[in-house]
């Protein structure tokens, strides 16, 4: 069975693919099961549309992105080829992985070729899926879980923040009044310094 269109609509995927004809395959099946698609054709687009690789102006990198599309919208999930020239689809992943911010996006990896321990080792990177080419829809049907369990781990991350937050600002309110406290005795104990020292200056007169 297919996924709610309701659910998947919230989602968007960057799918990855120097084939014109493998991206415009894979982008029609993501939006067939409700998805929202951003394709590029490279992994250093795929970086620039993520925001980990900047425009050179000597040899500027526009993703082609797909219609009504914007890159400020979050990526839920990228779904890359292997085999690409220049940054493959192993790199791409090693790349997000790397990133502290990006590190959770689940990443799947497609290739036509089924090499063991290609797989194995994308799987070992951190790649969530890899599928064989050409990817049928029931593929995608493996999308969702691993979305849901991301979004549930950065749900759970945002909570913990707003509690270590909330103990935070209890701490300080907790230190305030100990402090408030502490001064006034501060200022009892140098006003009777204060007196002593009054009192032994009019002794040490008396005395003389």
């Amino acid at each position: 069975m297919g996924m709610a269109a309701s659910e998947s609509q919230q989602y968007h995927v960057l799918a990855v693919d120097d084939s014109i004809i493998d991206r415009k395959l894979i982008e029609r099946l993501l939006k067939t099961s409700s998805y929202q698609v951003t394709t590029v054709d490279s992994g250093s687009k795929a970086l620039e549309f993520l925001g980990l690789q900047k425009n050179d102006e000597t040899n500027p990198i526009r993703p082609c992105v797909s219609p009504k599309i914007h890159q400020d919208m979050e990526v839920n999930l990228v779904i890359t080829d292997y085999c690409m020239p220049g940054m493959t689809g192993y790199d791409l992943l090693k790349k997000i992985k790397e990133s502290s911010s990006l590190r959770n996006i689940p990443v799947v990896i497609m290739s036509s070729e089924n090499v063991p321990s290609r797989i194995t080792r994308c799987l070992e990177e951190g790649a969530d899926e890899f599928f064989l080419k050409p990817v049928r829809k029931s593929d995608l049907n493996r999308l969702e879980p691993h979305i849901k369990r991301t979004k549930l781990k950065d749900q759970k991350q945002e909570t913990l923040e707003k509690v270590e937050n909330l103990e935070q600002q209890q701490q300080i309110q907790n230190d305030q009044p100990q402090q408030q406290i502490l001064q006034p005795e501060s200022e009892t104990n140098i006003e009777q310094q204060q007196k002593q020292q009054t009192t032994t200056t009019i002794t040490t007169t008396r005395e003389e």
